[in-house]
């Protein structure tokens, strides 16, 4: 999905509507007394396909351990919007990477009260993609579920229950940017340049993507000139230098700086006049997630024998 940098929840709690249920104290840690995170879902009927679905995976025994995690927990209403098949074909034996995938995408390290998760934008689940927080009204959502009940605190963590199924991404970077429709140049240039197997392989990789307005305010002729075979080398230059190794979602990147390129090059990033910028280039869009890397969307082509200040204003 594609996130504001600075889309602030801030100021905005669970509403006291939402029935908070305790199995231990509020400052519930894993050294209070009290049932576990599988301990409370096994107790509750609503919860019978997750917990079917964490035996399968092997990963109760890993909720059962010291934690603390934050769990958004889907009910059987919630497995039940999967397509007609989903669940029993995820239970089988040989779906058991997948399924593993799909529940630690539900699962953030630490424990994340409703005040926390309020006042974010989001976090990185164990799966390793990134979970977009929403406050809309009174209604707080965790990737676009809803979050029914908050806080079922637990020896070795905390529970909040969601109404839908969170899937991670599946697709690739290539093929994220290919669906997008806004990056038919940079995807001819990562064609022409020999990139683009690269950014299908596993990575991960953090992309700064131009979008195909950034490309055209280079120019058709600097565009073609780029692409031609003789300029290969220069081109997979230009591009290296809007990628890094590793994933490195927004939060992180303001509060790092800057960024280490493949082209060996650093991107300062920083907030001039209220807006993030990575080198002289806006950040239009950010975290869009694929299954091997991170998309952050930008207004200009970088150029790598640019030196910008980091300063920050």
């Amino acid at each position: 999905m594609f996130t504001s940098l600075f889309t602030s929840l801030s100021g905005l709690a669970f509403m006291a509507s939402i029935a908070t249920a305790q199995c231990s104290d509020s400052t519930a840690s894993a050294d209070v007394q009290g049932p576990t995170i599988v301990e409370v879902a096994v107790g509750n009927k609503d919860f019978s396909t997750l917990v079917t679905a964490l035996k399968a995976s092997g990963l109760d025994s890993t909720l059962s351990g010291h934690g603390p995690f934050t769990v958004f927990a889907p009910t059987n209403g919630a497995f039940n919007k999967l397509p007609k098949g989903t669940i029993a074909k995820l239970l089988l034996p040989e779906s058991k990477k997948t399924l593993q995938s799909i529940l630690v995408h539900h699962v953030v390290p630490g424990n994340l009260p409703a005040a926390k998760v309020g006042t974010a934008s989001g976090a990185v689940a164990v799966g390793g993609q990134w979970l977009d927080f929403k406050v809309k009204g009174k209604e707080v959502f965790i990737d676009g579920a809803l979050v029914s009940v908050a806080d079922i605190q637990c020896r070795n963590g905390v529970i909040h229950v969601i109404d839908t199924v969170m899937l991670p991404a599946e697709s690739n970077l290539v093929q994220v940017a290919s669906k997008a429709g806004s990056f038919e140049t940079l995807l001819a240039a990562a064609s022409a340049a020999g990139l683009a197997e690269t950014l299908q392989s596993s990575g991960p990789f953090t992309v700064f993507a131009p979008n195909d307005s950034a490309f055209a305010a280079l120019g058709n002729e600097t565009i073609q000139h780029l692409l031609l075979p003789e300029n290969r080398d220069a081109l997979a230059n230009v591009l290296k230098h809007h990628i890094a190794q590793g994933r490195l979602y927004s939060p992180d990147a303001i509060a790092a700086g800057s960024i280490k390129t493949l082209a060996g090059t650093t991107l300062p990033i920083t907030i001039r006049d209220g807006k993030a910028m990575v080198g002289n280039a806006h950040l239009v869009a950010t975290d869009v997630d694929a299954n091997n890397g991170v998309i952050h969307v930008i207004d200009t082509v970088l150029n790598p024998s640019v030196k910008v200040s980091a300063a920050q204003n």
